[in-house]
């Protein structure tokens, strides 16, 4: 899918006509990816320390964006909440991936801070049909989550397909301590 130098997937726009010096993928969301395949094999001590993590919902969501059009179905789970990851079907979001023929992002509108902890990013990621270019458009909301033993916090894609059975009045299953009504309920 990478031409040439191999700009970056999520660096790629058909909807705009601008000219601007799109980063590569080494230098954009390799590392990201990159990371999330070292965790596989470090240690948790070193996972913590050698793990690189989107400083935005809108990088993680670009991020993300890229490894769906790389085919990188482990960073897909791993970058959605926690609590969904086994949830999701890794061979079912490998072939959708495949199977699609992917044309460019557009982030439409990053809103980094709703509430507390979460924030919400729309975007158009655009692919190919046989007839012309289409585009997939999502409101997508993300939360950060922190690791309450060693005070790092990541960003997480809340994902509104999971279906899990989780009422109002629960705990959230951010882990925030909030019911989750208050919490991720409002986003998904």
């Amino acid at each position: 899918m990478l031409p040439n130098l191999q700009v970056c997937p999520c660096q790629i726009n058909p909807a705009s006509d601008a000219i601007g010096a799109a980063l590569l993928y080494k230098d954009c969301c390799q590392p990201y990816h990159d990371s999330s395949l070292s965790q596989n094999v470090l240690s948790q001590e070193a996972d913590k320390t050698n793990s690189v993590k989107a400083e935005s919902a809108e990088r993680l969501m670009r991020t993300r964006y890229s490894a769906f059009v790389l085919v990188k179905p482990d960073y897909i789970v791993k970058t959605t909440l926690p609590a969904q990851q086994n949830l999701l079907d890794t061979q079912a979001i490998e072939s959708w991936a495949r199977e699609m023929n992917w044309a460019g992002l557009k982030i439409i509108e990053h809103i980094p801070k709703l509430g507390k902890r979460h924030a919400q990013v729309e975007f158009k990621a655009y692919f190919k049909t046989d007839e012309d270019l289409q585009a997939h458009h999502e409101l997508s909301a993300f939360v950060k989550v922190a690791d309450k033993t060693n005070k790092d916090a990541r960003w997480y894609f809340l994902d509104p397909t999971v279906s899990m059975s989780v009422t109002q009045k629960q705990p959230c299953i951010c882990g925030s301590g909030e019911k989750f009504k208050r919490c991720c309920g409002l986003y998904i």
